[in-house]
């Protein structure tokens, strides 16, 4: 941590003891069986940090801190919407002009009338990366060469998903990033890095900890995988292909974790098989293992697996002529693939949506004025995703506060691939973050809901 964000963590904190005791409790325990692995989260409220907290390993020899930088996949599209909301408020950008008014090789391919709003919506029909030839004739992986990406991404087809009328957006996986990143760039005339340093984290003061492209004397700080805490060697290693997390049977002791939570029987009440055991007391829930929700049972309150359009989903994710990236990878950090590659730390997340939390002013600035605010808080579209298996709420960048037990319906935020989120909820002035190392997806794991349902509970007892 530098004095600069030192001084700024520290001189707006007041820990509240209370969420601060059950916050940590709660994420030691929900490292499960995936020691060492763990994360750290941090909160804020009225743009104060309220409470911080971390478990386990990020490396080896590193221990998990609210500082930590961290890979966190889709989380950063958050973070490069709120950029452009800071240029619409200064009047660099406007949500309803023509992209190709900004960046003319855009407009190529019918895109000529694709506005911002339609981007940041996920109503484009610009979410297909299959849609786009990403071979590199200089035989490195065409994803991590931005020029090459922005290139191929002005002149890709509109491509509507499968199925396209049962459905009311296309969450755009990987080529919004390039869209946004790319018009960032056009107005400002500057790099992405430069534009997110000048426009959003030098104002908030975590301009050392959040990035897209991490700088090469950071890279060694990020937390990696658990299986990955070897040492890195000083010799430029080759590229190792990175596999998807492997599916594994929830433990006992997992089950029973699970079961001691405090959003359980929430849980429970949401789920047909509580229905189906009205009769049962609270003790026998807990001892029978038979009537223990598991992690797939919980995950599916949030995300209906079984609305998942896999061809959509693939045609999202996996690019064409393209072998599995390795995200983790250090040539691959240090490249800007913003709709998947942000790097953070939880402070850092937590405070850009403290900011948000507040209406865009922090510490008596105003980064994004009321207007822009109104805009960027309203849902834009309901209604069953076309990729993510669930009505997303889209705003202009985020996607709803997603809870089962508790009203938020006023917060938004973005989650990454591997679970990671962040997110606020102007109603209550509050901002949370959560970042991990876990070899996990958003779509097999709870920790995220566990700790957002929790926090939104406790906040409410004690309002």
């Amino acid at each position: 941590m530098t004095a600069n964000t030192r001084e700024s963590a520290t001189s707006h904190t007041s820990i509240n003891s209370d969420i601060q005791e059950r916050m940590q409790q709660l994420l030691t325990e929900l490292q499960l069986d995936d020691t060492p692995a763990g994360g750290a989260l941090v909160v804020y409220q009225a743009g104060v940090c309220i409470a911080q907290a971390a478990a386990g390993m990020a490396q080896a020899d590193l221990a998990w801190q609210p500082d930590t930088l961290a890979l966190n996949f889709s989380t950063g599209k958050g973070v490069l919407a709120t950029l452009v909301h800071v240029l619409v408020s200064q009047q660099l950008l406007d949500y309803d002009a023509a992209i190709a008014t900004y960046w003319p090789d855009f407009g190529a391919k019918g895109k000529a009338d694709i506005t911002l709003r339609m981007v940041m919506s996920h109503r484009a029909d610009l979410f297909s990366i299959n849609s786009i030839d990403t071979h590199n004739t200089a035989g490195s992986d065409a994803l991590r060469d931005w020029q090459l990406m922005l290139q191929k991404v002005a002149v890709m087809p509109i491509t509507p998903p499968e199925d396209a009328h049962s459905y009311d957006s296309a969450y755009s996986a990987l080529v919004y990033g390039w869209v946004l990143g790319g018009v960032i760039e056009a107005v400002t005339k500057m790099s992405l890095a430069q534009a997110l340093r000048q426009y959003l984290t030098e104002p908030l003061s975590i301009a050392d900890s959040c990035y897209f492209g991490v700088p090469s004397a950071k890279v060694a700080d990020v937390a990696r995988l658990a299986k990955n805490f070897a040492p890195t060697s000083s010799v430029a290693q080759p590229s190792r292909r990175r596999r998807k997390p492997v599916l594994k049977v929830d433990s006992q002791q997992t089950l029973e974790t699970y079961a001691h939570l405090p959003t359980y029987q929430c849980w429970m009440q949401h789920t047909d098989h509580n229905c189906a055991n009205s009769e049962q007391t609270e003790a026998s829930v807990h001892n029978d293992s038979q009537t223990l929700l598991d992690t797939a049972q919980i995950n599916r309150l949030y995300f209906d697996s079984s609305q998942l359009n896999l061809r959509n989903y693939k045609a999202a994710l996996i690019p064409n002529n393209e072998q599995p990236i390795d995200y983790y990878n250090e040539q691959t950090l240090q490249a800007v693939i913003p709709a998947a590659n942000g790097v953070a730390s939880a402070q850092a997340l937590a405070t850009i949506y403290a900011m948000l939390a507040n209406g865009g002013v922090w510490q008596g600035k105003t980064l994004i004025d009321a207007a822009t605010f109104e805009q960027l808080s309203t849902v834009q579209v309901t209604g069953q995703d076309a990729v993510m298996p669930a009505d997303m709420q889209w705003r202009l960048g985020y996607h709803k506060l997603l809870s089962v037990c508790t009203d938020a319906g006023t917060g938004f935020g973005h989650m990454g691939y591997n679970g990671s989120v962040a997110w606020c909820d102007p109603a209550r002035q509050l901002s949370f973050a959560f970042i991990h190392n876990f070899d996990i997806t958003m779509l097999n794991d709870v920790r995220q809901f566990a700790l957002t349902e929790s926090l939104l509970a406790l906040i409410d007892q004690l309002a």
